[in-house]
């Protein structure tokens, strides 16, 4: 067991790698102490950046981050009346130990066809609309954005779990939009147009969509070289 955690956190690592990683996680902390309002935006906001830097890596322990981390989301998602954040959320949750077992059963990264992919990110597109529509009938905040964030975020969760490498590329779209939306969320509860939420938490998630969008720009490559089979180098080729 020591020597499985030891494998997944440590090994086969490049330079580049190290000194990113270390400057996401120190923007975290950073946001932290510039608006020490929300330790669990915090958590969340570590927690995310290493769950998404090991999935970078095809890595299992992955979703031991995840886990924690989307609890965290999940209660930061509902103070601030993110209904299709806080939907997503309870997904996440479920869907890491179910990510957990369907990569201890394929070893390789996987791609759809070219007719498959298309098919797929125009039915996104459809489910975008249809979630915006819903999430205004609810009156959650800024529908536009929360429906990627909760239909497109659904379809690249699942795609991501079963290692498809076209997960990437709908989370670039999903981390753009996050940015944006609690970028929104914390200028209006900077300047007092919404008491909704706290504004450290929001400043937590700009933080945590920044560096997660840099990952997944950077996670498209590795997936696609091949670089994350095998537990990105630390498992046995079968």
């Amino acid at each position: 067991m020591i020597s499985w955690w030891h494998d997944q956190l440590f090994s086969n690592w490049k330079k580049f790698e190290i000194g990113y990683i270390s400057l996401l996680l120190a923007l975290q902390v950073g946001v932290y102490l510039l608006a020490p309002d929300s330790w669990i935006g915090m958590f969340s906001g570590i927690f995310g950046t290493l769950c998404l830097i090991y999935g970078m890596k095809g890595r299992k322990v992955s979703f031991i981050f995840g886990f924690f981390q989307c609890l965290a989301m999940t209660y930061v998602a509902w103070i601030s009346h993110a209904y299709g954040s806080f939907a997503i959320d309870i997904f996440y949750v479920i869907s890491q130990p179910i990510g957990w077992f369907l990569w201890e059963k394929s070893s390789l990264t996987k791609s759809l066809p070219k007719k498959q992919r298309q098919l797929l990110f125009g039915f996104a597109l459809l489910a975008w609309g249809i979630g915006w529509w819903l999430l205004s009938l609810l009156h959650g905040q800024l529908p536009y954005f929360d429906s990627i964030n909760f239909v497109v975020s659904f379809i690249a969760q699942i795609l991501y779990i079963c290692k498809f490498q076209e997960n990437w590329s709908l989370w670039i779209i999903v981390n753009l939009a996050n940015i944006i939306y609690w970028g929104i969320l914390a200028y209006q509860l900077l300047v007092g147009a919404t008491n909704i939420g706290t504004f450290g938490a929001a400043l937590s998630q700009v933080a945590l969509q920044a560096a997660l969008l840099f990952n997944s720009l950077y996670a498209t490559k590795v997936w696609a070289s091949g670089e994350a089979d095998y537990e990105g180098g630390t498992s046995k080729q079968n």
